[in-house]
């Protein structure tokens, strides 16, 4: 399980029980020295606590084992940085965690915002303008009704909107068809000039 055999950490690890005994900063200093049975061991203590840290922030599993091989090989090649004397050995590996973890959630926003830019590009101008213009019209629409009378709003509504025909919506309102027939002509023409007022 040496630093080159691209194996340094497996999340469920079966070849790595855990090494109690050894302090893990006197391992810092042998692995400091290039000592790959010392990272070995590093290796057997901050496994499972690395991946924790980092899968809670991170969430996906794939990318928490990357990012945590990421993390022993930034041990092996910066043991030497290491100094009791500003805190624990744990303390120290969880930092690199930690960083190694914030990088990689910013990494994925930025590649998310990118993909959300070009998908945007993507969508030609024409098709943003249609998109606009009907939503101008829908509102056009509905505010010109607003202006009709409660009984012409509801004839042209029933007639136009939801399918019924003049007689269906004479039997709907309970009124006669010749009624119907007056507030639809009436609301249509008052709908057709507050269009035009509109646009």
């Amino acid at each position: 399980m040496g630093i080159s055999d691209g194996h340094l950490w497996s999340p469920r690890c079966p070849a790595c029980p855990d090494a109690p005994g050894i302090d893990l900063a006197v391992l810092l200093g042998q692995v400091a020295r290039g000592d790959q049975d010392a990272f070995e061991a590093v290796c057997r203590q901050i496994a499972a606590p690395v991946f924790g840290a980092i899968r809670r922030m991170v969430r996906d599993r794939c990318q928490s084992e990357e990012v945590a091989q990421e993390v022993l090989i930034d041990v092996w090649r910066s043991a030497s940085r290491f100094d009791a004397g500003r805190g624990s050995a744990m303390a120290w590996v969880m930092m690199i965690a930690h960083r190694r973890a914030v990088d990689r959630v910013r990494s994925e926003q930025r590649s998310a915002e990118r993909e959300l830019r070009a998908a945007s590009a993507m969508i030609p101008y024409d098709d943003v303008a249609e998109t606009v213009e009907a939503s101008l019209d829908r509102e056009r629409v509905r505010r010109c009704l607003g202006s009709l009378t409660e009984l012409q709003r509801q004839a042209v509504t029933l007639a136009y909107y939801q399918g019924y025909t003049y007689r269906q919506v004479a039997g709907l309102l309970g009124v006669a068809a010749g009624t119907v027939n007056t507030r639809m002509r009436d609301g249509l023409i008052r709908l057709r000039d507050c269009l035009e007022v509109g646009r």
